[in-house]
């Protein structure tokens, strides 16, 4: 299945709300509060990449992706070029066609075009080491199993220390 994979426009909100929730409604691990999420980061300006997949003019899948802090390391302004992917979303009519694969190569593009050092996320490591993703002792996030915390090193030199994503996180 083909997707556009394009940058959010205003329009598309209420779509990826109701997407993100349908997408989370029966995942495992999900706390109900992803399409919040979003929309608090929205509200905080603090989404930096907000992309949608589009199949027959229909918003199918969206992936957010916002700046971390990680404290513990160097006060080296490359730590500040960190961020976190998530939530990530697909309809669950249209999971396992490609669609979350194409929005999480476009995002990691994205990120490399903002000159990123890396990015981090929660989540199923069998999904996420396909795309680089892994888990590093040098990165962890508090009280989460370290084999679903997984980070990207996009360049430069691996920062250690706790991650903390924005607040909006904690709807």
């Amino acid at each position: 299945m083909t997707a556009l994979i394009r940058d959010e426009h205003e329009a598309d909100i209420s779509a990826i709300h109701a997407l993100t929730e349908l997408a989370f409604s029966k995942a495992p691990h999900a706390s109900g509060t992803e399409q919040d999420i979003v929309n608090a980061l929205r509200r905080s300006e603090a989404l930096t990449i907000s992309l949608v997949a589009e199949v027959d003019n229909t918003v199918v899948g969206h992936v957010a992706v916002s700046p971390v802090t990680i404290s513990n390391s160097s006060t080296d302004s490359a730590v500040d070029a960190w961020y976190g992917l998530g939530p990530i979303s697909v309809l669950p009519d249209h999971q396992r066609k490609g669609i979350g694969s194409n929005l999480m190569n476009a995002a990691i593009n994205r990120l490399n075009e903002l000159n990123a050092n890396g990015c981090v996320l929660l989540g199923d490591p069998n999904y996420y080491t396909r795309f680089g993703f892994k888990p590093l002792p040098q990165l962890v996030l508090p009280d989460v199993p370290p084999e679903y915390f997984q980070t990207l090193l996009l360049k430069g030199q691996l920062p250690s220390g706790a991650v903390s994503y924005h607040p909006a996180f904690s709807i």
